[in-house]
């Protein structure tokens, strides 16, 4: 049997806590989710089109990449109007039609954020760029050059090159730790601070439940604008200038805290609203724990850790979850295996005559994990990394650093919903960027279809987690991570599961004396009470 899972109406969440605890958010990329006017390019009206797969799968929320009025140079994170919608995306019409159908479903919606930089034709750096003495002169990082015409500083760029350009007009150069068309916004200053917040605030009117704040640690930086020091030799590779530095003073300045307790404070003027931080970078775990320490500041921080991994091992799973450990202060941590910058998970862990089994154990694993889950579009189905050739690429980091940085646009491909239909059902057009023949026949028709599908599995363990008290809640226990066995107990008030999961290709021996007394509540790939075939993973709940 390839799967086993126990009817979630036996089990019971009977805890009052936030509906964000623990819970289940399914990531949309707009660009690439569903086209309703066949341009091409997925819209809002295409995603409130299929809300409805959404809810099937079980999930509380989704979370929607940036569709805010833009350029598109880095397709939405450079935004031009915090306040608006893109007219390749829609109106701010078919955005309340997208909440309210989300809301009739059961789903939150929540939204990025890009406060640390705008676009270069936000009207707040059109003017600020004018002079030095304009209202919002002081809006935007500004420095002169050093006595030499030199960049204020040594900083570098995310995407390559300095961080810095020079303005004629000014006389100046402007920061931009992103492309030099996203200039770096001055957050220092309070005026800045009041309107980012009212540009939440106008969200949250609208009936939004939660933000993600992106690249939150690249949000203020070191005034005095000191050198960043060289990075020491750790043997990793170096593809890019802004590797070879510590970003002690581009980035992570102190005052980030206190901004972050007005966002917080904003938000709980609307009740139960989500805020989650996304932090990377070399210290990216202290960041996290701090943004979201106590009760006065984000609620959760969004975990790089599985993102980049070549590959997934018990051990490396133990170190991720234990950094979160259940004590008073510490915020809440939300996972991720892939995402629309990482590359697909399936990918990266496993031979591709393994995706199958292997799709399996990580719906399992990931299902059974402390803190919330973020599943992203066309995980559900196992969708695996397209290789775009480079005179289709759309990313620009990419481009810019071609061959060296892997293209994001391999995991940005449009989502297969129909297998016979032109394009998988994502668009009557051209799509943006290609489907790629091998997910196309893992479409959704065809997954729904089939009972013994990744798609139905995981809309099966989704319901089990929201329903499983243990498993949304509970704390986390590592008992074995050995080469190819991880086995962990999760328990919350008189309930206890304990996951059985094999990483290998081969088969693993049962742990003696474990689980003396249980019910076997879920299996995947054969495995069973005494039976670790290869990728197998059981759950099981105790007798306490």
């Amino acid at each position: 049997m390839n799967a086993f899972i126990a009817d979630p109406a036996t089990l019971s969440l009977d805890r009052k806590v936030p509906w964000w605890r623990g819970a289940a958010i399914y990531q949309i990329y707009p660009r690439s989710f569903c086209d309703s006017n066949g341009d091409g390019i997925g819209d809002l009206p295409g995603i409130t089109s299929r809300l409805d797969h959404v809810a099937r799968l079980g999930v509380d929320a989704i979370w929607i990449s940036p569709f805010f009025t833009s350029p598109m140079k880095d397709f939405g994170y450079d935004v031009a109007d915090y306040c608006d919608v893109d007219p390749i995306f829609g109106t701010l019409a078919d955005f309340d039609a997208l909440v309210k159908r989300a809301h009739e479903l059961g789903l939150k919606v929540t939204i990025d954020q890009v406060f640390a930089h705008t676009s270069d034709e936000h009207a707040w750096f059109v003017e600020s760029r004018q002079d030095r003495s304009n209202p919002k002169a002081d809006w935007y990082v500004w420095a002169d050059p050093k006595p030499d015409g030199s960049p204020p500083s040594n900083w570098q760029s995310v995407f390559g090159g300095p961080a810095w350009t020079w303005d004629a007009r000014r006389r100046q150069y402007y920061m931009h730790n992103f492309l030099s068309s996203q200039p770096q916004m001055n957050a220092h200053n309070p005026e800045v601070q009041d309107a980012l917040l009212g540009a939440m605030r106008f969200w949250l009117d609208r009936g939004v439940d939660g933000f993600r704040l992106d690249a939150l640690n690249f949000l203020m930086h070191d005034p005095a604008m000191r050198d960043n020091p060289p990075a020491p030799d750790d043997g990793r590779r170096k593809t890019r200038p802004f590797d070879f530095q510590l970003k002690i003073y581009n980035q992570s300045h102190p005052d980030i805290l206190p901004f972050l307790e007005r966002v917080r404070a904003l938000c709980n003027e609307y009740g139960a609203v989500f805020t989650v931080a996304e932090v990377g970078g070399d210290l990216a775990e202290t960041e996290m724990k701090t943004y979201t320490e106590g009760d006065k500041r984000l609620n959760s921080a969004y975990g790089f850790d599985f993102l980049y991994a070549p590959e997934l091992t018990p051990r490396f799973i133990e170190q991720a979850v234990e950094k979160w450990p259940d004590e008073p202060g510490m915020g809440w941590p939300s996972w991720a295996f892939e995402n629309h910058d990482a590359p697909r998970a399936l990918s990266r862990w496993c031979a591709p005559e393994d995706s199958t089994a292997f799709g399996r154990l990580k719906a399992m694993l990931f299902a059974s994990l402390r803190g919330n889950i973020i599943v992203y579009q066309g995980e559900e189905l196992g969708l695996t990394q397209v290789d775009i050739p480079f005179e289709q690429l759309q990313d620009p980091e990419a481009i810019a650093n071609w061959p060296l940085t892997l293209s994001r646009d391999g995991a940005r491909t449009p989502m297969p919903w129909q297998v016979q239909l032109s394009e998988g059902g994502f668009t009557s057009g051209a799509p943006w960027l290609p489907v790629g023949e091998d997910n196309l026949g893992r479409a959704v028709d065809m997954q729904e279809a089939d009972p013994g599908s990744l798609l139905n599995l995981t809309a099966e363990l989704l319901r089990l987690r929201k329903t499983h008290e243990a498993l949304r809640l509970g704390d986390f226990t590592v008992l074995i991570a050995d080469v190819c066995l991880l086995v962990v107990r999760r328990v919350c008030g008189n309930q206890s599961v304990v996951g059985l999961f094999n990483l290998s290709s081969t088969p693993a021996a049962w742990p003696e004396g474990l689980v003396q007394d249980g019910t076997l509540i879920a299996s995947v790939n054969g495995a069973f009470p005494g039976q670790l075939p290869p990728f197998g993973a059981v759950l099981i709940e105790e007798r306490i």
